[in-house]
């Protein structure tokens, strides 16, 4: 297979939301507004000044001590997103943290200074590759997602590689095979390593609208596969600002 920058790929899919609508779309604003006091979200960073959006994720999903209501956000999602810091090697937010300023690192011509820097922060029990390996299943995650009522055309499949910034062709190439293949929720399923499961459904949930019956199935689908209960599965949607899944 021919060399993708995962991380970079993944960043470029968050920063511009080319894979969020509605619901979805709100969400990672919704986490970064916790943090920040309400700033918004533009082009990777937020508008009040509290720093990249990597970093502000990463520290908010990964345990930061940022206080919300008597407890940090990492603490609120810690149980739901992986226990904290660690999950599968890591945390949600350290991966996506990094995604995302390897993104940004990237539109500015200096994405090996980034990675490197990266490989240097890993979290504890992760390297490179099993970033890049998370990274590539959490693409894939808001991809299946994306396309769970059938409605990424040719046209929308267009404007989701137009705006992925600064990538390769390989990197292209990737996405769009990806875009293409059929639905397989089974398949995708048995390739979500153990420890992954909540990541994955909430990277998922990011690319929902949730407001088709159709994108209500595949969630269901996702959660029973990954043996995610309706409980945990309300309480994920319930912190991600999303409407629940289960009465």
């Amino acid at each position: 297979m021919a060399s993708i920058d995962a991380m970079k790929i993944l960043g470029s899919l968050l920063s511009s939301g080319a894979l969020s609508r509605g619901s979805g779309s709100n969400i990672l604003g919704s986490l970064v507004g916790a943090m920040t006091g309400g700033g918004q979200v533009a082009g990777g960073r937020s508008q009040s000044g509290g720093g990249d959006l990597g970093s502000l994720i990463g520290g908010m999903l990964g345990g930061g001590q940022t206080r919300t209501g008597g407890g940090s956000v990492g603490d609120l999602l810690g149980g739901l997103l992986g226990g904290g810091s660690q999950a599968a090697g890591g945390g949600l937010g350290d991966l996506l943290g990094m995604a995302m300023n390897q993104f940004g690192a990237a539109n500015q011509g200096n994405a090996q200074r980034v990675r490197a820097d990266a490989g240097n922060k890993m979290p504890e029990g992760m390297d490179h590759r099993q970033a890049e390996q998370q990274a590539e299943l959490l693409i894939r995650a808001m991809i299946n997602a994306a396309k769970s009522d059938g409605t990424v055309d040719r046209e929308e499949q267009r404007n989701i590689i137009d705006r992925l910034g600064e990538v390769t062709r390989d990197e292209v190439e990737f996405v769009q095979r990806e875009l293409a293949a059929p639905l397989d929720v089974q398949a995708f399923v048995r390739s979500i390593p153990r420890g992954m499961e909540q990541q994955v459904y909430a990277v998922s949930l990011m690319a929902i609208d949730l407001d088709s019956n159709p994108e209500a199935q595949y969630l269901h689908q996702l959660a029973q596969g990954t043996g995610i209960s309706a409980d945990v599965c309300n309480q994920i949607h319930e912190q991600l600002g999303a409407p629940k899944l289960y009465s």
